[in-house]
């Protein structure tokens, strides 16, 4: 066998239908998904625009935020496949340091 031999799997019909398929249904989860973050974007703006208190404004803004960041992950980064369980071990390992760390400095500043 020399390094010239290539062996071309070639995907049935019923494979290359499945495949599609999957492939559409994943295709609208991601159009969904980043409708959804755009409407969030919008609300944000439309909360800045409309001139509420930054006491209303800040705490909407870091939750529309955050949403979207969950999102991104779990979407747009493929956390949401198969054998991703370690990836997503550590991500969300250091968004829980992150958050305790940043819930430290915070109690530390205002008390």
């Amino acid at each position: 066998m020399s390094s010239h031999d290539n062996h071309v799997y070639v995907r049935s019909q019923t494979e290359f239908e499945y495949l599609k398929r999957k492939r559409k249904e994943s295709m609208r989860t991601q159009v969904t998904t980043f409708s959804i973050m755009i409407f969030l974007t919008l609300i944000s703006f439309t909360a800045v625009v409309a001139g509420f208190s930054k006491y209303y404004i800040i705490p909407i803004i870091l939750l529309l935020a955050a949403v979207q960041v969950v999102l991104q992950l779990y979407y747009f980064m493929h956390m949401s496949e198969k054998n991703h369980n370690i990836p997503a071990y550590f991500i969300y390992f250091a968004a829980m340091v992150g958050f305790t760390f940043l819930l430290t400095f915070i109690t530390i500043v205002w008390w």
